[in-house]
């Protein structure tokens, strides 16, 4: 975990928490490796503050494929949602992720997602925030519990520590920090 300090660039006044993914190769490498090239590619969005591990997690939704690689990271921002959105979507198709023509809940290179924006509740046909299944997920809320667990969710108005103790000890435990991992 890296977590920096905030006070440069105090005109960035936004903070964007992104949820990372990856679990096919993409055109840099293996998926650690795009995340690691993904993080820097965030990083001209806005001020990195904080990084997580890299975890490793069984898939979701789709289960006949390759485990993941995950880790959130948090930026200050000038950007606003959507162009932030619009931005996120870019740096995918960097890497080789075409969401038009991908399996639902399949394979992937790279998937980013916004999270939670401040304390922005949003719902369009583009983008919802915070993420509608933030709370429901051990490969977001581990990674985002190591460098914010007191972090509020602006609906539930609980902790992100919180709904990372509501979820069922085998999705926990069926994540795995790799050891001595750091992405940038």
């Amino acid at each position: 975990m890296i977590q920096n300090s905030p006070q440069k660039h105090t005109t960035q006044s936004h903070l964007a928490t992104i949820a990372l993914g990856a679990n096919i190769d993409s055109s840099v490498g293996a998926p650690a490796a795009t995340l690691a090239a993904a993080i820097e590619r965030l990083s001209t969005l806005g001020l990195l503050l904080a990084q997580s591990s890299i975890w490793r997690t069984p898939p979701v939704g789709f289960a006949h494929q390759p485990w993941f690689h995950n880790a959130v990271v948090q930026l200050r921002t000038a950007l606003p949602p959507a162009s932030m959105l619009q931005n996120l979507l870019g740096i995918e198709a960097i890497f080789g992720r075409d969401r038009s023509a991908a399996l639902p809940n399949g394979p992937r290179t790279l998937d980013l997602d916004l999270l939670l924006f401040d304390d922005v509740i949003l719902a369009t046909a583009e983008l919802a925030l915070p993420h509608p299944r933030l709370t429901e997920r051990a490969f977001v809320l581990l990674p985002l519990a190591e460098i914010a667990p007191t972090l509020i969710h602006p609906i539930t108005r609980r902790t992100i520590a919180e709904h990372l103790a509501d979820l069922p000890a085998a999705d926990r435990d069926a994540c795995t920090r790799i050891a001595g991992t750091r992405t940038a």
